[in-house]
């Protein structure tokens, strides 16, 4: 199944990376968020991912912040895929505001254990599952690494909001669930109950993350609730959560999902998608990462391409200008790191991880002396094509030290080049970019109408020396 579990890219700062989300730096007003087919359940991603999801949380989120903006302002700039968005940097809120319009899911296990109060909310004796609350009930969480419940008082008490602010917090996320109950009455389905989440601007609240998707929110059929209250039909992430509890073995629970449960869920995602928004999600055989680069590059966002210079040492940053020169003339992005084959050898998968997973087209050339080893470390160990460029400071460091860089074990394939030059030209061509091939072929017709130029030109001293034209 074709889906994005995982995106990275050299040419763009990582701010976070969270169970569905990965967010990159753009400036400092923005921030480029790209939702993932990642699916976490019970405080742990899983293993294998869910076709389509991702673009349907993106879409779905799109059509609420059109709808509700009258009621708070959201993060959202534009989306510039259908899995990536641009959106205001915020201060975030550490909290999740959660509202529930009836007594289901983990509030309902544990209301069938006895517990009857709820982030400070109590809740009668004597109800069943799935009642509906006669007014929506606001319970808030702390977002940490295990979220806890945490009532309005201990909210300000341990100083995460200040009154006022909660206060405000808690009159939008009703509001917001009440237009979105409101509207999804119209269709037919039940808003059952969701999160928000908040961040502030200027001391101003903006609604972030995302807003009543399948995600963060359950949703039912009217019929279905109707007919069996007890055992509406799940149009939302529930459908997993009680996969994983029929299959787990007391607290613990699967890590993964069978093919056939990850297709289901990714069915009832796009079709809850296509009921709130009335617009389809069509999951095709599409490299989605591919979908992605390509959308990033048309909107100025990276480089076609990129080209790292590793480099054995400090004292090759300005051998290494010459190479950087070059391959940014052609508007290709440069990345340098510093690490050695021989003094930090540990480091160097760290330095080649987000070359391996970028979602462009990459290359690398190594600048190590004396014995390299580094340029064959980074062979080994990536999938990229390795140039080697050792920064020789006279023949006789040439005759004794090329053979370190051109013997290499079997299947180290690291290529070696002398001039600077030549070595970014070499990484250039391997991008196999089509806009530089243009370029490149233009300038082999240059080179090649130059010489035929300058042998015209020699037509005249030919004559004149008498030899036939």
């Amino acid at each position: 199944m074709n889906c994005l579990s995982n995106v990275s890219t050299p040419q763009l700062e990582k701010i976070h990376s969270g169970k569905v989300r990965e967010s990159f730096r753009i400036d400092e007003k923005t921030r480029m968020i790209v939702t993932t087919d990642r699916i976490s359940s019970f405080d742990r991603v899983l293993q294998n991912s869910i076709p389509g999801k991702g673009a349907v949380l993106n879409r779905v989120s799109d059509f609420w912040f059109s709808k509700t903006s009258d009621i708070v302002e959201n993060h959202l700039f534009r989306s510039i895929d259908a899995q990536v968005a641009l959106v205001r940097e915020v201060a975030p809120i550490r909290l999740e505001m959660i509202v529930r319009g009836y007594l289901t899911g983990s509030m309902w296990r544990k209301y069938a254990e006895g517990k009857r109060t709820f982030s400070g909310v109590d809740v009668p004796d004597g109800l069943e599952k799935n009642h509906c609350f006669d007014t929506p009930l606001v319970t808030p969480t702390t977002k940490e690494e295990s979220d806890r419940e945490i009532s309005p008082r201990q909210i300000v008490a341990e100083g995460l909001l200040n009154e006022a602010t909660y206060q405000q917090m808690e009159a939008i996320s009703l509001k917001l669930f009440l237009r979105g109950r409101e509207i999804l009455q119209e269709k037919k389905l039940i808003l059952v109950d969701t999160k928000y989440e908040f961040g502030l601007q200027d001391g101003k609240l903006v609604l972030i993350d995302e807003l009543h998707t399948p995600d963060s929110s359950r949703f039912w059929h009217e019929a279905s609730y109707a007919t069996d209250p007890a055992n509406p039909k799940h149009m939302d992430k529930e459908y997993v959560r009680q996969y994983l509890l029929a299959h787990g073995d007391g607290d613990k629970v699967p890590t993964s999902l069978p093919e056939e449960v990850a297709r289901e869920a990714s069915r009832r995602y796009r079709e809850i998608c296509e009921l709130i928004t009335g617009e389809g999600i069509e999951v095709t055989d599409e490299d989605v990462s591919c979908r992605i680069y390509r959308n990033l590059v048309r909107n100025k966002l990276i480089k076609d391409g990129y080209v790292a210079i590793v480099m054995g040492s400090p004292r090759d940053m300005d051998f290494c200008q010459k190479i950087r020169r070059t391959i940014e003339s052609y508007g290709i992005m440069v990345d340098e790191r510093i690490v050695s084959a021989h003094k930090n050898p540990e480091d160097i998968a760290e330095v080649l991880g987000a070359y391996e997973s970028s979602m462009e087209p990459g290359a690398i050339i190594a600048v190590a002396g004396l014995s390299n080893g580094l340029g064959g470390a980074l062979a080994a160990n990536s999938t990229l094509p390795v140039i080697n460029c050792p920064p020789f400071k006279d023949q006789v460091d040439l005759l004794l030290n090329l053979n370190s860089s051109i013997m290499l074990p079997s299947k180290v394939p690291a290529a070696t080049v002398i001039r600077p030059e030549s070595a970014a030209h070499i990484a250039l061509r391997s991008l196999n970019l089509a806009r530089l091939k243009r370029i490149f072929a233009r300038e082999i017709d240059d080179m090649k109408q130059e010489l035929r130029e300058a042998d015209r030109n020699l037509a005249p001293r030919r004559s004149a020396s008498g030899v036939m034209e």
